[in-house]
């Protein structure tokens, strides 16, 4: 795997909020010399100033044994480890500075982008997640860093529409992201890839959506409609083309939509993407047997995506056939039980049912993961078919 960039130090040298600003405002352990420990400090501080990022390394470290808890200097020894790429020493570092600040948001940052460049991405969109949860100040590079990554992170382990999220964000700022348009294009593609993994063969194709995706995305709907007709007659036998310019067009208030996403299902016949939008379209809509075929062909398709059984679901129950729709959105609740939609989808179809009880357990679940959600920015959660 090809390694990205690593950040550029100028990025990561400010203390997270919270931290000692001085070594001095730290009780040393009894034990500790504490002239030993203010030399080094501030030989570290003059090295790293100078830009010697080896010697400031050797006497960062030297000066966090003797006090283990000077939060500023493992932050420092983490950004100065991480910048030479020293990767694995860095998030040793960070761990160790989180272990002082748990609530640092660019602690638990640097920690995911450590995890994304050694090519851990579980890990990567835990801690980036937390990180841009918790928040990381007014470092607005280090945001788009963070959401860039997390949003790569996604796309290479094929959760496509989770990565939906962290790209409108960065759709919407000016300019545009390193990064972006690869990313974007992959994710509506449905290649888990890097942009770095991309063959050459099919970067044109990877950039010419991304760019109509970026635009969508960043709601500037006029040009994205004029680059996703262009990509669409570059590209015409593509089904992931024809599945994000109908995903737009049905945003647009077009009814051309519903061809395009059939045009999809027709070219991509084993992906059960389109015949769920297409279900959740029909939804909406009110045509509800023709979403209950829909949604039933994408639970043939992927009996473990939860989206599919509860679109079927809703469908059921919506024709009056509540006890079958209650069995589908059950399943659905399983399969996704942090799904604020799916509790609350499950409540109506008991309360449709007489189930009282059952229904207000649901509706409390919805509410308490509603409540969770609110408390906590930034919180990723499971959502329906893609919506770009």
């Amino acid at each position: 795997m090809s390694t990205p960039a690593l950040l550029p130090l100028v990025l990561l040298l400010a203390l997270p909020a919270g931290a000692a600003g001085s070594p001095s405002a730290v009780q040393a352990p009894a034990a500790a010399p504490a002239e030993g420990f203010e030399a080094l400090s501030q030989r570290a501080r003059a090295a790293r100033d100078a830009g010697r990022n080896d010697e400031a390394i050797a006497a960062y470290r030297q000066a966090v044994e003797l006090r283990p808890d000077w939060d500023e200097g493992l932050w420092y020894l983490g950004v100065l480890q991480y910048e030479t790429g020293q990767c694995v020493e860095a998030d040793s570092a960070f761990e160790r500075f989180l272990g002082l600040k748990p609530e640092a948001g660019p602690g638990w940052t640097m920690r995911g982008v450590c995890a994304f460049d050694r090519g851990d991405f579980p890990d990567a969109i835990e801690w980036l997640h937390k990180g841009i949860g918790l928040g990381l100040g007014a470092n607005a590079e280090l945001q788009r860093v963070a959401r860039i990554r997390l949003a790569q992170a996604l796309v290479k382990t094929s959760q496509f529409e989770m990565a939906i999220g962290p790209l409108t964000q960065l759709a919407q700022l000016s300019p545009v992201p390193p990064g972006l348009v690869d990313t974007t294009g992959l994710a509506l593609l449905r290649l888990d890839l890097l942009p770095s993994e991309i063959p050459e063969g099919r970067r044109d194709l990877v950039q010419s959506l991304g760019r109509a995706g970026v635009a969508h995305l960043g709601q500037r709907g006029d040009e994205a409609a004029r680059l996703y007709a262009e990509v669409v007659s570059a590209y015409p036998d593509v089904p992931g083309v024809h599945y994000a310019y109908g995903v737009f067009l049905l945003r647009s208030g077009n009814d051309k939509g519903l061809s395009e996403l059939r045009r999809a299902a027709q070219l991509r016949p084993d992906d059960a993407m389109a015949p769920l939008q297409i279900a959740f379209e029909l939804l909406v809509r009110g045509d509800f047997a023709g979403a209950r075929d829909s949604a039933m062909k994408a639970v043939e398709l992927a009996p473990g995506l939860f989206a599919a059984r509860n679109a079927l679901g809703r469908a059921l129950v919506e024709m009056g056939d509540i006890a079958a729709g209650i069995r589908e959105l059950e399943v659905a609740v399983r399969l996704a039980p942090d799904s604020a939609e799916a509790h609350f989808t499950l409540a109506r179809a008991y309360a449709k049912a007489g189930r009282a009880e059952d229904a207000a357990r649901e509706r409390a679940t919805f509410a308490e993961l509603e409540q969770r959600a609110r408390s906590a920015p930034g919180t990723l959660r499971n959502p329906g078919p893609a919506q770009p």
